[in-house]
């Protein structure tokens, strides 16, 4: 049974009928658009439910493999391991939440919806992809959807926004793209499995007179850098991002900071760290460096904000700059930190972009200034914004504290003064978040426009329970996590460390 295939293409033959069958702007039709969406999104959930419970955790090995020949000898192949799985689960469980929490939107509702059943087709695609070709043709298609959702639904900005982020990662994966070429010119396969097991070579090779260390998997190392890093993003390629989320509908900025920028994440883990070990060792200290300035740079430029989503957006890039850290520092704790802390961030920073949502809708402004005193008239929405504020600094209990921890104990193991540095950004979140909080909710509400203001709705509530309860059952019982990657964690750990013996041993 291709349960992967039947779960990835659910949503795309659901936006297929509702573009061909669903017609009319009355609100019937329009209703009936949306429970599609709504229906599709939770089958879609349901399936990867199943890819879940019959996923054995005990094997580092890959899963529900499908493959069979594609187009021009091209081979279609997927499959999910301890890594994966639970990105595709993100993934199932955050699209219909997002349908749910954009139920109000009235311009062209089919295309809206469609757009956005199309792009988890793309996400989950990413995610099973075992082909380089399979893989690059699902993480560049994800740009279309979204390109759109910003550039027809977006604010004022957009057109300039959309281009932007188009551009920037568009450039980034054209040299991704001649990297993968290489990489087949040099493996003479696309099989990302058979490619884990390949050596590229570190042989001495001269650019313009300048020896490179590591030589070729170095080249091949920046190339999928300069795709990843921008689509994470790291400073300094990341100023796309707070132009994206401000223009963003609620839905789009959900989906992009949950699910979209964890796919750069997922590229160092699927590629970069295993495919080329010895460059990763080499190039480590370049993007510890990054990280660790992107941290606190971006946590500082968060603190002058006055848009809330713009304050946000900054607050992901930070918070992204541990992913990296954990990443590269290539030990057990490090790695399965940073992917706690995007799984983490996915529920967390999603629920936040939400939580602005919920106020914009009512008052159409994003702007800090214009509010105040909340709590007095959106008791439930307090303690929910509260509740996601404190996740957001690390508060344990919380998700965001686990992924944190175990980073920063994965870093120290790697360098204590980055270890030390990397801390500070927790110091200078709580400050920004805590003080985003207190001048919306806290206060006296003395503002007129908000003394009409309305609490959440059964709607909006139903759309927080499902993020409360993951980020604060991640904050309790993180091994639902860690079981789970356990094995394919340290099979990455162990073949990095092989890797990295076996050229000491060539060079001697």
């Amino acid at each position: 049974m291709n349960v992967l295939s039947i779960m990835m293409f659910t949503p795309l033959v659901a936006a297929v009928v509702m573009v061909l069958f669903l017609r009319g702007e009355d609100a019937a039709a329009k209703r009936n658009v949306r429970t599609l969406a709504l229906v599709a999104s939770s089958a879609t959930f349901l399936i990867s439910l199943f890819v879940y419970a019959g996923f054995d955790p005990s094997s580092s090995e890959f899963q529900f493999v499908e493959e069979r020949s594609w187009l021009l000898g091209l081979n279609y192949k997927l499959g999910v391991d301890g890594i994966s799985v639970l990105f595709v689960m993100l993934t199932t469980v955050l699209m219909p939440i997002t349908v749910l929490a954009c139920w109000n939107v009235e311009h062209r509702v089919k295309e809206f919806m469609a757009a956005f059943l199309v792009l988890e087709t793309f996400m989950i695609g990413v995610f099973c992809s075992l082909d380089l070709v399979l893989f690059y043709l699902f993480f560049e298609s994800g740009l279309i959807p979204m390109f759109l959702i910003i550039g027809v639904w977006g604010g004022k900005e957009r057109i300039y926004a959309t281009f932007k982020f188009f551009l920037y990662t568009l450039l980034g994966s054209i040299l991704m793209l001649m990297a993968m070429i290489g990489l087949w010119i040099d493996s003479g396969t696309t099989d990302i499995v058979a490619l884990l097991g390949h050596s590229v070579s570190i042989g001495p090779i001269e650019i313009f007179g300048y020896s490179v260390p590591g030589g070729l998997q170095t080249i091949m190392w920046l190339a999928f850098f300069a795709s990843f890093a921008v689509k994470l993003p790291m400073w300094p390629v990341h100023t796309w991002l707070p132009d994206a989320h401000v223009q963003a509908p609620t839905g789009g900025s959900v989906i992009l900071a949950a699910i979209l920028l964890k796919m750069g994440g997922y590229g160092f883990l699927r590629f970069s760290l295993p495919m080329f070990p010895v460059a990763s060792d080499i190039l480590a200290p370049f993007v510890m460096t990054l990280s660790v300035v992107g941290i606190i740079y971006t946590s500082l430029v968060a603190m002058m904000q006055e848009d809330m989503k713009k304050l946000i957006a900054y607050s992901s890039v930070a918070h992204m700059g541990f992913v990296t850290l954990g990443i590269f520092a290539a030990n057990r704790q490090g790695i399965d930190g940073a992917i706690f802390q995007m799984l983490s961030h996915g529920f967390i920073s999603g629920a936040l972009f939400l939580c602005v949502g919920v106020i914009y809708d009512r008052m159409h402004t994003r702007e800090i200034d214009s509010y105040g005193g909340l709590v007095v008239r959106m008791p439930v929405y307090a303690l929910v914004f509260m509740l996601f504020t404190l996740a957001n600094v690390g508060l344990p209990g919380t998700s965001g504290f686990v992924g944190e921890f175990l980073t920063l104990v994965g870093v120290f193991q790697y360098s204590s003064w980055v270890a030390f540095f990397a801390a500070t950004g927790m110091i200078l979140s709580a400050g920004y978040a805590l003080w985003l909080f207190r001048r919306v909710v806290f206060g006296d509400l003395v503002k007129a426009a908000l003394s009409s203001i309305s609490d959440m709705d059964r709607r909006e509530k139903l759309v927080f329970v499902p993020l409360v309860a993951m980020t604060l059952l991640l904050g309790v019982y993180p091994s639902v996590v860690t079981d789970i990657t356990g094995p394919s964690v340290q099979q990455l750990v162990d073949h990095v460390g092989e890797a990295l013996q076996e050229s000491q041993r060539s060079v001697q």
